[in-house]
């Protein structure tokens, strides 16, 4: 399974890599903050795989990282996708080194 840290998403974002953010979270967590990118909830990934690139890398995100990391273990393993990363921390991560007032 890849990983990605926030910095180097930050650094994705800053030099506009082509990339795609997904935020699994549920709508009540992004509803309190969020860092931009699709939301689609953890328990409808698979019938919304379709809307997942397959073409630029993908970066799964949740509150800490442990849902999007199985997430993308799945979407790796099962599913074949190999541009798939994890948000090593998740969002909390990215308040932490990132953004502190998110």
């Amino acid at each position: 399974m890849q990983s990605i840290t926030v910095h180097e998403l930050l650094e994705w974002r800053n030099t506009e890599a082509a990339h795609a953010l997904i935020d699994i979270r549920e709508p009540y967590e992004r509803d309190v903050s969020h860092i931009g990118g699709v939301h689609i909830p953890m328990e409808q990934i698979l019938d919304r795989l379709e809307e997942i690139p397959d073409d630029i890398p993908v970066v799964i995100h949740c509150r800490s990282g442990v849902r999007s990391a199985a997430v993308t273990h799945a979407l790796t393993n099962q599913y074949g996708r190999l541009n798939v990363h994890n948000l090593e921390g998740g969002i909390r991560a990215w308040a932490e080194h990132v953004d502190p007032n998110l």
